[in-house]
């Protein structure tokens, strides 16, 4: 019978080659990249490719972001393991279980319903528990608000207002923020009536769509 591949050696080298070598360096979330397995949430055809530095196809449409991006977005959130996050586009799943590995509390909206229902069963098989609403992630999830941290993982034309009112004072968002073709990596801390931001640097993701984003 023929051997598959090593996926935890490809695994730790993706981390030594892109994520490390790259500047990132909190060791909780390197820690997270060499424990989760990113080729669970490829598709079965594509694991092969699952630790190539870019992003790939998911379906409808959607892809799961390049392996760096991820790290990048999850740094930029200062995690401590404690907080409760929102995230924004749920796809494949692997940044809920990136961000659920280091500890915290991941509340995530997809607006697929197939997407939402696959990620989820993954998810539950890794051991993750992340709770997954299919809806319009434009306006959030306001039932559990607010949130420590928001991460969006779609581009929108700003920063949807539901979303910030959502962040608890002194919380971080992130989100690229663009037109559909080129965007911007945009860091937003929340501190009472000012909102301080940071440019990450510039990025292409998705589309995101709904009443407070990108329309059909």
């Amino acid at each position: 019978m023929e051997k598959g591949p090593d996926f935890s050696k490809i695994r730790k080298q993706m981390v030594d080659t892109q994520i490390i070598s790259r500047g990132i360096r909190d060791r909780k979330v390197i820690d997270a990249f060499l424990k989760v397995p990113r080729e669970r949430f490829v598709p079965e055809h594509l694991r092969g490719y699952a630790y190539e530095d870019g992003p790939l196809s998911i379906g409808n449409g959607q892809t799961i972001s390049q392996p760096y991006i991820v790290a990048l977005m999850t740094e930029a959130l200062a995690l401590e393991g404690t907080e409760k996050v929102l995230e924004i586009g749920t796809g494949s799943g692997y940044q809920a279980a990136v961000i659920a590995e280091i500890g915290c509390d991941v509340f995530s909206v997809e607006r697929d319903p197939e997407l939402a229902e696959r990620a989820s069963r993954v998810l539950k098989e890794l051991g993750y528990d992340v709770k997954i609403k299919v809806g319009d992630g434009t306006l959030g999830w306001d039932e559990f608000a607010p949130y420590d941290r928001v991460i969006v993982t779609a581009a929108g034309p700003d920063i949807p207002p539901s979303l910030y009112a959502q962040l608890k004072d002194g919380g971080y968002l992130i989100m690229p923020v663009g037109d559909r073709y080129f965007q911007e990596l945009i860091l937003v801390r929340k501190l009472g009536r000012m909102m301080e931001k940071k440019n990450l640097g510039g990025c292409q993701f998705v589309p995101l769509k709904g009443v407070e984003g990108w329309r059909d």
